[in-house]
C-alpha cells in the first residue's frame, strides 16, 4: 500500500525513512548532483558493455511530480532524488542532496536495461533481457547500510527467468489505465498481461500472436515481434494494443482490457452509443454482427451501460469486470496498410520505400483527435503515419479461448490464439465510401505523413537502435534517443486536428532539431558515447526540460522551448525575390529624382509682334522684362537653391560613402596581394594534383588490364538473389535463430510439464486410464511435430549459411584471380 506523501514531508517521517537529517538537505542544480558527479573509476565500463548487449537503455524515470529515480548499475541500487522545477529561476531544475538510496531485498541476477514507474508512483519495474522484477517503493520496508530496503518480486519467473529458457523480453510497459497491470511482449510471439495485485507468477491474460496466414509462406521477419504500445484516450484506441514486427508490419489487438481497470464514464458511453448508431443501423449484415458482439462485450464488461439512465446519473468513472466471449477469440488486425491513390505498388503499402534494414521500435502518440504511429528502422529512418479511420473490435468466431476460473466461477485468467484474417488484407483507396469501412472488421488504414531520415552514421558491425518518447507537455513533439544522441521531431500537420480547427492546410513536413550529440568528433572514426537515461520534465507553467544521463553517469539538463515551435517559417514560393528591386530598396537616395531630372521647362508668355520695337525704358518694356525675370526666378533660381541645399545637406553622407568605398578598395587590394603571395603555392599544389591524377590514371589503366576487371555485370536474377541473401543476412538469420531458440524453450517446458503431469497422474490413479493415454499420445505427436519443425528450421539456416559462404568464397576467388 502506498502512503500519500506531499513534496514537503514532515521532519519526523523523513528522519524515520532516512538517516540524513532534514536540516542537512541542500538544493543543488540537478546536473551537479553528487549522484552524477561522483562516478567511480571504471564505472562506465560495465554500463557500456551492457548497453552494447541490450541496445539503447533507459535507467531514468520521473513520477510526474517531484521525484526522479535513477538506477545505478555499478552499485545495484536505486536513487530517489527530490526535485523542484522552476526554482530559483523559471528555467532551472534543482535537486535535494543527498538522495535517498533504495535497494532490493533480493539479489538481482540480471542486467537492468530499463526502469519504469506506474501512475501513482508506488511501484517501479526493473526490466532486463531475460528477467523482470517490480520494486515496491512504499509500504513495508527496512533500513540497512544507509539505504531503504524495498520489497522486490519477480514477474513471470516460470516463463522468463527459468533455467534454460531462451525467451527474451522485448518490451514491458505499465498499462495506462491501471496501476497494477504490466504488459510484456516476449520473443515467443506472446503478449502477456500480468496483474501484480493478484499474482506475479501466472499472467492474467495471454495472447498468442499468429500473423502467418494458413497455407501461405512468409519470411521469418514477419513472425518476429519487436515492440508494442498501448493506445491512448480515444474511442476504441484505449482498448487497443499495437504490435510491431521485424518487417515493419503493425497489427492491432482490440479489445484488451485489464480486469479491474478504471475508465471515464463518458468515454464508455461514447463508444457504446457509436456502436448503436453506426453499427446496428447499417445495411450490411457483417457490420450488424460485429456491432452486436461489441455491444454484448461492453454490457458484460461494463454492466452499468445497460442500466437505466436514472441509475447512472452520478457516475464519473467505471470499473471493468472480468469477461471473455466463450466462442470467439480476438483477431490480429493487420497488417495496417497505407491509403493508396490508385496505381501505387502494393508492396509499398506496408513499408516505406526509403526505409532500410529492419524495424526496431514503435511509438503510439495521441495528438488531439489524431492517432500517430511512429516506426523506427535500423537504417536511421522514422516512418510517421496517422490512422485514417477509427479502430473497431474484431473477433474470430469458432476459436474458443482458454479460461481460468475460481471456485465462484469468476474468470481469473484468459488465453487465446490471435490469428489474422486473410480476407481483410486489401488495399484501401481514398475514394471508398464510408459504408464500405464502418464496422466491417477492416483494419484501419494509415495516412503517410512523412519519413524522417535522422542521418545516423553507418555501422558495419550492426544496426542502429532507436527509442522514442512523446513530450508530455507538447504532444506534437517526439524525442528520438539513439547512440548518437537525442533528436526532437515536431509535427506541423495533423489531418483530423487541422480539419476540426477549420484549417485547410497542405501536408507540412516535420521539423527535426538535434537536442544533444554524443559524438566526440566530426570524423567517422569517432565512436559515440552511449546514453543510459532519458526523461522529459514539465511543469504547470509551460516550461519543459530534458534530462539525459550518459553511460559515465554524467547528467545534462536542457530547457526545451515550447512556444512558436508549431509555427514554421512561411516562404512565398510563388513570388520570387527580384535582386534589382531589392538593391533599389536598400540603396538610399542621395539626390532626389526631381532634381536629377532638371528644372521644369516653362513656356514663355505669348509676346506681341511689336515687342522688338518697344523700348526697354518704356512702361510696356519694363512690364515684359519683369514678367520674364519672374519666370526665370521661379524656375531656375529656385532650382539652383534646391540643388545647393541638397548638395550641402548630403555632403557628410557622400563623404561616408566615399570613405567606405576607399576602405573596401584597400581591403580588396590587400586580398589581391595575399592571393598574389599564395599564387606560387597554389601553382605548386596544382602541379602535384596533376601528377597525382596522372599516376592514378596509370594505376587505373593497369587495373583495367587485370582479368577480374572484365567480368560481366550481374543479371536481373542474380541481383534479385543477391538482395535475398542480403535480406537473409541482415534480418532473416536472426529471426530464424530466435524462432529456433523459442521453439526449443517451449519444447523443454512442455516436455518437463508433461513428465510432471504424467508422474502425478500415475501416483494418483493406480489403474490405467485410456483417456489420459490418448492425451499423452496426442501430446507426444505434438512434440514430434515441434521437433520436426525445429529440425526443418535448422536445415534452412544451414542452407542459407552455406549459400552465403559459397558467394563469399566465389567473390574472394574472383578478387585473387
Amino acid at each position: 500500500m502506498r502512503f500519500n506523501f506531499d513534496i514537503a514531508e514532515s521532519t519526523e517521517d523523513d528522519s524515520r525513512r532516512s538517516l540524513t537529517p532534514k536540516e542537512d538537505v541542500q538544493w543543488v542544480p540537478l546536473q551537479t548532483h553528487p549522484v552524477f558527479t561522483t562516478t567511480a573509476d571504471g564505472g562506465g565500463t560495465a554500463a557500456t558493455a551492457s548497453a552494447s548487449a541490450g541496445g539503447v537503455r533507459n535507467l531514468l524515470a520521473w513520477d510526474g511530480a517531484s521525484r526522479l529515480y535513477y538506477w545505478d548499475s555499478n552499485q545495484q541500487c536505486l536513487h530517489r532524488i527530490s526535485i523542484r522545477l522552476g526554482e530559483p529561476d523559471p528555467t532551472s531544475v534543482v535537486a535535494a542532496s543527498p538522495s535517498k538510496v533504495l535497494r532490493a531485498d533480493k539479489e538481482l541476477n540480471f542486467v537492468v536495461n530499463k526502469i519504469s514507474i506506474n501512475r501513482n508512483g508506488s511501484a517501479l519495474l526493473l526490466a532486463g533481457l531475460d528477467d523482470l522484477c517490480v520494486m515496491y517503493l512504499y509500504g513495508r520496508s527496512s533500513t540497512k547500510e544507509n539505504a531503504i530496503v524495498c520489497r522486490t518480486v519477480s514477474i513471470g519467473s516460470q516463463v522468463y527467468s527459468s533455467d534454460g529458457s531462451a525467451i527474451r523480453i522485448l518490451q514491458v510497459s505499465w498499462h495506462p489505465y491501471s496501476d497494477t497491470h504490466v504488459g510484456i511482449l516476449s520473443s515467443d510471439s506472446v503478449f502477456r498481461l500480468f496483474d501484480l495485485s493478484s499474482g506475479v507468477v501466472q499472467p492474467e491474460q495471454e495472447y498468442y500472436l499468429q500473423p502467418v496466414e494458413p497455407g501461405r509462406s512468409r519470411n521469418a521477419a514477419s513472425i518476429c515481434p519487436v515492440d508494442f504500445s498501448f493506445g491512448g484516450d480515444h474511442l476504441w484506441d484505449r482498448f487497443s494494443v499495437f504490435v510491431l514486427f521485424s518487417d515493419g508490419s503493425v497489427y492491432i489487438l482490440c479489445p484488451v482490457v485489464p480486469f479491474g481497470s478504471v475508465y471515464k464514464w463518458e468515454s464508455i458511453l461514447e463508444i457504446y452509443s457509436d456502436a448503436h448508431t453506426f453499427g446496428l443501423k447499417s445495411a450490411k449484415s457483417a457490420a450488424v454482427n460485429n456491432s452486436n458482439m461489441a455491444i454484448s462485450w461492453l454490457e458484460a464488461t461494463f454492466p452499468e451501460v445497460a442500466q437505466e439512465a436514472t441509475d447512472r446519473e452520478n457516475l464519473s468513472t467505471i470499473k471493468a469486470h472480468s469477461h471473455a466471449l466463450f466462442d470467439a477469440s480476438l483477431a490480429l488486425q493487420g497488417p495496417l496498410r497505407k491509403v493508396c491513390h490508385g496505381g501505387e505498388d502494393e508492396d509499398l503499402a506496408v513499408r516505406g520505400a526509403e526505409c532500410e534494414g529492419r524495424a526496431v521500435s514503435f511509438l503510439y502518440n495521441l495528438v488531439s483527435k489524431d492517432s500517430i504511429l511512429v516506426t523506427a528502422w535500423s537504417g536511421g529512418q522514422l516512418q510517421i503515419d496517422a490512422l485514417a479511420d477509427e479502430i473497431q473490435p474484431v473477433w474470430i468466431t469458432g476459436s474458443a479461448p482458454r479460461l481460468r476460473v475460481d471456485s465462484f466461477d469468476h474468470i481469473r485468467g484468459i488465453a487465446m490464439i490471435c490469428e489474422s484474417i486473410p480476407a481483410e488484407h486489401s488495399i484501401v483507396k481514398l475514394d471508398q465510401p464510408l459504408d464500405n469501412t464502418v464496422w466491417l472488421g477492416h483494419p484501419p488504414p494509415l495516412l503517410r505523413l512523412a519519413i524522417v531520415d535522422l542521418a545516423l552514421p553507418r555501422k558495419t558491425e550492426g544496426s542502429s537502435l532507436i527509442t522514442m518518447f512523446a513530450d508530455p507537455l507538447m504532444p506534437e513533439r517526439i524525442y528520438s534517443l539513439h547512440e548518437g544522441g537525442v533528436d526532437s521531431i515536431v509535427l506541423h500537420f495533423l489531418p483530423f486536428t487541422s480539419q476540426i480547427n477549420g484549417k485547410d492546410e497542405n501536408i507540412k513536413t516535420p521539423s527535426v532539431h538535434p537536442v544533444l550529440s554524443t559524438c566526440q568528433g566530426e570524423t567517422s572514426s569517432s565512436s559515440p558515447s552511449p546514453l543510459s537515461g532519458f526523461a522529459s520534465l514539465s511543469d504547470s507553467f509551460g516550461y519543459s526540460w530534458v534530462v539525459v544521463v550518459t553511460s559515465t553517469q554524467e547528467c545534462v539538463v536542457l530547457e526545451m522551448k515550447t512556444w512558436n515551435l508549431l509555427l514554421p517559417i512561411q516562404i512565398d514560393k510563388e513570388k520570387p525575390i527580384d535582386m534589382e528591386q531589392q538593391k533599389e530598396k536598400d540603396t538610399t537616395d542621395i539626390i532626389s529624382k526631381e532634381l536629377l531630372s532638371g528644372p521644369k521647362s516653362v513656356l514663355a508668355p505669348q509676346a506681341s509682334p511689336n515687342l522688338r520695337s518697344i523700348s526697354a525704358d518704356s512702361i510696356e518694356g519694363r512690364s515684359a522684362l519683369h514678367q520674364y525675370f519672374k519666370l526665370f526666378h521661379e524656375n531656375y533660381v529656385e532650382y539652383a537653391h534646391k540643388v545647393y541645399f541638397e548638395l550641402k545637406h548630403h555632403g557628410p553622407q557622400l563623404k561616408r560613402i566615399i570613405d567606405d568605398q576607399h576602405a573596401r578598395l584597400d581591403e580588396a587590394q590587400q586580398k589581391i596581394s595575399r592571393v598574389e603571395a599564395k599564387q606560387p603555392m597554389l601553382d605548386e599544389r596544382i602541379d602535384r594534383a596533376v601528377q597525382r591524377h596522372n599516376s592514378l590514371e596509370q594505376c587505373l589503366q593497369r587495373l583495367r588490364r587485370l582479368p577480374g576487371a572484365h567480368k560481366k555485370p550481374l543479371s536481373r536474377a542474380e541481383r534479385e538473389f543477391k538482395s535475398e541473401l542480403d535480406q537473409f543476412t541482415g534480418v532473416e538469420l536472426d529471426a530464424l535463430r530466435s524462432s529456433i531458440d523459442t521453439l526449443g524453450a517451449r519444447l523443454k517446458r512442455y516436455t518437463k510439464s508433461s513428465k510432471d503431469n504424467l508422474t502425478t497422474q500415475r501416483r494418483k490413479i493406480p489403474g490405467r486410464n485410456h483417456v489420459q493415454d490418448a492425451q499423452i499420445s496426442q501430446l507426444k505427436l505434438s512434440l514430434e511435430k515441434l521437433s520436426l519443425l525445429n529440425s526443418e528450421s535448422t536445415k534452412k539456416v544451414e542452407l542459407v549459411e552455406s549459400a552465403i559462404k559459397t558467394v563469399e568464397s566465389s567473390r574472394n576467388k574472383t578478387i585473387l584471380s
